[in-house]
């Protein structure tokens, strides 16, 4: 069971707590950095090897865990030179791949048993498989429908349900055989040209705890709910 962790970004909308570390290492709690519960719980899921796909202060990541083996793991590296998009760095690691493998962002918190969504991955035999989490905004205004110059339906301060991509994925390395190493490669192109194709992506639904930390006041939340939800996010790790 193989992850690639994606942590090549430079964190722009978590300044300052990124000016001098990568995103990945800011600290959560008192102990622990984002990548490092990360790597805790892949080895608890099953997971024995992982590549970290690193770029802006990316030496700071390869000091920090090394190779792997104090969390029971294999890990190496894929060295972003340039800004590649969220897919684009699998397209340089192509031959250390195995068939089906997870892709996960080095920023996020959660509960996902990540085994499991590579496990339905490979099961599913979709070309791609994407984690989602449903999410509801409310909109603080009477929605009106209109049609040439008359409303016709009107909603008083609805509710938009959706759901939304967690930023964890199962993949299988056939699905990017299309493509150019080197060139950049977001989640959004190969999405649609999935799509385009009649080959859509697998949806595996969760609504556990998940926490994408992008911006200053979602870390302030990782920090203040840390040490409530400490138990979940590193049981069996």
């Amino acid at each position: 069971m193989h992850a690639v962790i994606l942590a090549g970004g430079k964190g722009v909308r978590l300044r300052p707590y990124t000016t001098a570390l990568p995103k990945p290492l800011v600290p959560i709690g008192d102990q622990h950095a984002i990548l490092e519960i990360v790597l805790r719980q892949l080895a608890s899921c099953g997971f024995t090897t992982c590549t970290i796909a690193i770029g802006h202060l990316g030496h700071i990541i390869r000091a920090y865990v090394g190779n792997g083996s104090q969390w029971g793991l294999r890990v190496g590296y894929s060295t972003e030179d340039s800004p590649l998009g969220t897919m684009g760095p699998l397209l340089t690691m192509m031959d250390r791949l195995p068939d089906n493998f997870l892709v996960m962002n080095g920023d996020i918190l959660t509960d996902l048993d990540y085994g499991d969504v590579l496990k339905q991955h490979a099961h599913s035999g979709a070309p791609l498989t994407v984690s989602t989490y449903a999410r509801k905004v409310a909109i603080d205004f009477g929605v009106l429908t209109t049609e040439s110059g008359k409303v016709v339906g009107f909603k008083e301060k609805p509710s938009i349900d959706y759901r939304v991509s967690m930023g964890v994925y199962g993949l299988t390395r056939d699905t990017l055989a299309p493509y150019t190493p080197g060139l950049p490669l977001g989640f959004d192109e190969l999405v649609l040209d999935l799509l385009a194709a009649e080959t859509p992506p697998h949806a595996y639904e969760f609504d556990g705890y998940w926490l994408d930390i992008g911006r200053p006041d979602d870390y302030d939340r990782a920090n203040a709910e840390f040490t409530t939800h400490r138990g979940l996010l590193l049981k069996g790790a």
